[in-house]
């Protein structure tokens, strides 16, 4: 950046950079003087990397960066405070309970995982409530592995690139647990026919994401640890509905629509390398706790 004494007379090579990165960035700042640098980019990093982790731009204009700072009379914070800035991470206790209530009594219950999960390391938490109230799974590209697609809720990913079984299970269900997704278009498809028997809770640490592309009954602004766990504990003092005739429909689903993977076409067809990588990597790491896929 120019240097400050030019900022905002169009100088030469000067951009509105605040104006620019606003819209692809969780925060913006413009250093002024070098003794605001320390707790800057501590207020950087905190913004960065707590609530829903982003982007944040630092301006640094050229004479900051020319001057010296005496590093022992402003060294950087421990603590930073950011009034305005406080991320909600325990979810409303009013609305885990009517949560709790709507999945106890829910007879086709479908879970969605996104990113969220994995950013929060629920897992664990998502796995158990999976568990406690029968319910299978599904996941955003983001949300892969954050449950295990051999267990027998996995529905593998949800949406346009997603598995037959996933999208018919959304389609026919009747409550809809979105943990950490932002239901984009790869996700709904055509929002007007997007689980219109449902009734959809959400819960995502960004408010802004709740109710932006998909009607929402159950809003619940928090981090998905947090929330998965109050949930857990709100589930255990309910009467959870038999879903015996819905297991049976799912497990009807899931056989009608495994993947053809065994093509012996030349040139190979990608689905037998991705058969032959799942072989190869079960026998050398059996329960996968090593390694590591990425798309």
């Amino acid at each position: 950046q120019v240097p400050t004494s030019l900022i905002g007379n169009d100088a030469f090579q000067e951009i509105d950079a605040l104006g620019l990165f606003m819209p692809i960035t969780k925060h913006n700042f413009q250093i002024k003087k070098p003794e605001d640098i320390p707790s800057t980019f501590r207020a950087a990093f905190e913004i960065a990397t707590t609530g829903r982790p982003g982007p944040v731009h630092i301006d640094l204009p050229k004479d900051v960066q020319e001057k010296e700072l005496d590093i022992k009379k402003y060294p950087i914070p421990t603590t930073v405070d950011l009034p305005g800035y406080k991320p909600t991470t325990v979810g409303h206790p009013l609305q885990i309970k009517k949560a709790a209530k709507l999945i106890a009594e829910a007879e086709r219950p479908v879970i969605i995982a996104g990113g969220g999960v994995n950013i929060a390391n629920a897992s664990e938490e998502l796995i158990r409530l999976a568990e406690l109230a029968r319910i299978p799974v599904c996941t955003t590209l983001m949300g892969k592995g954050s449950f295990p697609e051999d267990h027998p809720l996995s529905l593998g990913m949800v949406g346009m690139h997603g598995t037959k079984a996933a999208n018919y299970c959304v389609t026919e269900s009747d409550v809809l647990i979105a943990i950490g997704c932002r239901f984009s278009d790869r996700i709904t498809g055509d929002i007007k026919a997007f689980a219109p028997y449902a009734k959809i809770i959400h819960i995502d640490i960004d408010p802004a994401e709740i109710g932006k592309n998909v009607r929402v009954d159950v809003p619940i602004v928090g981090d998905a640890k947090i929330v998965l766990r109050d949930l857990m504990a709100n589930l255990m003092r309910c009467e959870i509905k038999n879903k015996e005739s819905w297991m049976e429909r799912v497990n009807e689903l899931k056989k009608a629509s495994i993947p053809f993977m065994d093509y012996d076409d030349k040139p190979i067809k990608p689905q037998r390398i991705i058969k032959e990588l799942m072989e190869v990597l079960k026998e050398i790491d059996p329960n996968l706790k090593k390694t590591i896929i990425t798309t």
